[in-house]
């Protein structure tokens, strides 16, 4: 094992005893195997110590020039996942998953220099982050939603689950982690609130749901009750915690069925605009979606387009609210 190597593990090790989620620490190892094999390869570096700001920076040049899935850190995973098959195979990877790359190697040489003091000097510390050009997050409209929730046939124990779960998302904006991990004796029905604990840090928040959606839930709970026995409110047939994974692709799929492109965040973005353009306000919306601060939700919602500040507007317009 080398010391690049020896100091990944010791990385994860570290990233477990803080409780981050699953998801995060998989982007942290991927990239960095990632930047191991490169370092090694191209400049035969093994030692953290030897890695300088140009080294990083040869990287993120590297990472902007080749194809998506055309370097793995392990060549035996390409004899199961066939990589060349994808259809977005070689494509130009995008700027948000380069800003990705960079952060999580900041992280680590951070953790080094700061926490570990493994290495003397900070090879990020002038690396600058990739400027981002995020596109306009597109609202669903009534007739998309309904179409797609249109395909769930709830007869059926898993479509009936599944359509609940679409209409919690978008009437609470929670993550799609965060409803799945919903017990029941986290719903208030009285005050109509869920309340949400973090993965990652455990804090607590509560989201709230309207009084339809209270009606749907008590209905499925219900239905639940018959075909299951779980500690989760949206539970597979055995009972065990629903997989992301699987309601992505469910969600997905009934989305296809309908020619609307659909996925569990959009709901969540959809619910955030929803709030917004019917008159909410963004302190109250930063809090329900359990982010850090206002900025912080302003910068990931403040994406409307044209026809929607239009429609935001006529609700506000000051001549109209005026008998003049």
């Amino acid at each position: 094992m080398t010391d690049f190597e020896f100091q990944i593990d010791n990385f994860m090790l570290y990233c477990t005893s803080r409780n981050l989620a699953k998801k995060t620490m998989r982007s942290y190892e991927q990239t960095l195997k990632l930047l191991g094999v490169y370092l090694d390869k191209q400049f035969q570096i093994t030692d953290v110590q030897k890695v300088q700001s140009g080294h990083i920076r040869n990287y993120i040049k590297y990472i902007q020039e080749r194809g998506k899935y055309s370097v793995v850190s392990n060549m035996e995973s390409t004899m199961s996942n066939f990589p060349q098959n994808r259809t977005d195979y070689k494509k130009q990877v995008s700027t948000v998953t380069v800003a990705n790359y960079v952060r999580n190697i900041k992280v680590f040489f951070n953790w080094l220099h700061s926490i570990e003091h493994e290495i003397v000097k900070n090879p990020c510390e002038k690396i600058e982050n990739p400027k981002i050009i995020r596109k306009a997050k597109k609202k669903l409209s009534t007739d998309d939603i309904k179409r797609v929730l249109g395909r769930f046939e709830i007869s059926r124990f898993h479509d009936y689950r599944n359509s609940v779960v679409t209409k919690t998302l978008l009437d609470t904006g929670m993550r799609i982690g965060e409803c799945l991990s919903i017990e029941p004796e986290n719903i208030d029905f009285k005050h109509k609130s869920i309340l949400i604990t973090n993965p990652k840090n455990k804090q607590q928040r509560y989201v709230y749901f309207s009084p339809k959606l209270s009606l749907e839930l008590k209905n499925w709970l219900k239905y639940r009750d018959r075909y299951s026995e779980s500690n989760y409110v949206f539970p597979t047939t055995r009972g065990t915690q629903l997989d992301i994974r699987n309601y992505e692709k469910a969600l997905r799929e009934a989305g296809k069925k309908v020619n609307v492109d659909i996925h569990p965040h959009q709901l969540r973005n959809n619910f955030a605009k929803y709030y917004i353009l019917n008159g909410g306000d963004w302190f109250t919306l930063s809090r329900i979606l359990g982010h850090s601060s206002v900025e912080v939700t302003q910068k990931a919602y403040l994406d409307f387009s044209d026809e929607e500040v239009g429609k935001k507007y006529q609700l506000h317009s000051p001549l109209s609210q005026m008998d003049i």
